[in-house]
């Protein structure tokens, strides 16, 4: 045998997995494939290439697919009720509303954020970005100032949250493709996503305004969407999108500090914890007119129409990933990444952020990448608050640079009234922003944890 046959026989793994990978962002980028049949194809077309037998490849898919989608569908399920409960009785807008207040310009920016940051918990990013523009529009015109300065805050903020802060599905599937604890990743992702939506949304949208950066564009129609805030509403909301998470901490707490009770790990465990959440919500939150009955009637019809395709995409995640497991190629990457002297965290934002910027999409490019370094994660023994930490520095990849191949750019664009240049040096810098910041805390919080 020559040696150049004896090298594609030892690293077959390794370059059907870079064939697969290529193949994959061609079918996306090129042919315009549905990332659910994109993802499929290229699990079953890498395992064939890496020598497994048809059966083989078969299962793997099988099992990658059903594993990721047994924790996954209810969590994103009871996530979704949890979202439709909030934006149909106006809990979300009310608290939005309470929290932003009379502030004057620069508190509201950051107020802002953290209206984002809360809302996209339980809410989708574009639903979240519907919900809040008229709250937008209105402090704009209260300040003088254009759309942008309160815009970026609030993108960041849903940002963020939609990357970084579970039960959002990005993280969850990739805490549950890398075996990492939800609890620590909450935590992990609050540590990072808040200084991260601080300086990409409020601080930049500061230094951004006082060069100019943002234009001032037609507001007309905000102010009467602003409304006093119903404090007994928006506290109500805030203690429903609080106490799901409360649970879910409270238990990986517990665990991590040795503190053993079965009632705390069934009340905190994800599916519980959120079941708890949408009971509340219920209560809590149940409408007092015919016409909010109705809405809420409508928004439960539809609750589960935009879960359909991230749980499709995410399963056929699970499957590429069990994949790269079944046929060695996860090992031999890791194997490399070592060499090379790249921990298996920092390649994980490396390849999130690649795929990213290739095609666009964040639950995509999370997904990829989790599929990748999941094995470098079990190689380097990976655990606990590191396996937490590689999960947000995944989701910190894959939420940079925010371009013309990303939905949200176009989302952004139409609602800001902004032109493709004008979008780039305000979002796309942004998005930017929480991606590179997200990463420092998490190297950050490697020194502490």
């Amino acid at each position: 045998m020559s040696d150049f046959a004896a090298f594609l026989t030892e690293w077959r793994p390794l370059l059907a997995t870079a064939i697969g990978v290529a193949g994959l962002l061609i079918l996306i980028l090129v042919r315009r494939v549905n990332a659910f049949a994109a993802l499929l194809v290229a699990a079953l077309a890498t395992g064939l290439m890496a020598g497994l037998a048809p059966d083989a490849v078969i299962e793997a898919v099988q099992n990658g697919f059903a594993g990721v989608l047994g924790f996954i569908a209810v969590v994103v399920g009871l996530g979704a009720l949890l979202g439709v409960y909030l934006e149909a009785s106006g809990g979300a807008a009310a608290l939005a509303r309470s929290l932003i207040g009379n502030r004057p310009a620069g508190p509201a920016g950051i107020a802002m954020g953290f209206v984002g940051l809360v809302i996209a918990i339980p809410v989708f990013f574009d639903v979240g970005l519907i919900l809040l523009f008229p709250l937008v529009q209105a402090l704009a015109m209260r300040a003088s100032k254009p759309a942008l300065f309160f815009g970026l805050p609030l993108l960041a903020g849903l940002a963020t949250a939609h990357a970084f802060i579970p039960p959002t599905p990005g993280p969850v599937a990739v805490a549950e493709i890398l075996s990492a604890d939800l609890g620590l990743v909450i935590i992990c992702g609050l540590a990072a996503g808040i200084p991260a939506m601080l300086i990409a949304g409020p601080y930049y949208a500061r230094f951004a305004d006082a060069r100019g950066w943002l234009p001032m564009s037609d507001q007309g129609g905000g102010a009467e969407e602003e409304s006093a805030a119903n404090t007994g509403l928006a506290m109500r909301a805030a203690l429903v999108v609080a106490l799901p998470i409360a649970l879910i901490v409270a238990a990986a707490l517990a665990g991590q500090f040795g503190f053993e009770s079965s009632v705390l790990a069934f009340v905190g465990h994800p599916f519980t914890a959120l079941l708890i959440g949408c009971a509340a919500a219920a209560l809590a939150l149940s409408a007092d007119d015919e016409a909010g009955a109705a809405r809420l009637k409508d928004g439960l019809s539809r609750a589960f129409e935009p879960t359909a395709v991230i749980l499709l995409v995410t399963g056929a995640g699970g499957a590429f990933k069990q994949v790269l497991v079944d046929t060695g190629a996860g090992k031999m990457l890791a194997e490399s990444f070592a060499g090379l002297g790249i921990g298996p965290i920092v390649a994980g934002f490396v390849l999130a952020a690649i795929v990213r910027v290739a095609q666009g999409s964040a639950t995509v490019a999370m997904l990829t990448a989790a599929g990748l370094c999941a094995p470098l994660a079990l190689a380097a023994g990976l655990e606990g608050w590191d396996l937490a930490r590689m999960v947000i520095a995944i989701a910190a990849g894959a939420s940079v640079v925010s371009h013309v191949n990303d939905s949200g750019f176009w989302l952004v664009s139409r609602y800001f009234r902004l032109t493709e240049r004008e979008t780039l040096r305000t979002w796309t810098v942004a998005s930017t922003l929480v991606g590179l910041v997200g990463f420092a805390m998490v190297l950050a919080l490697g020194l502490v944890l």
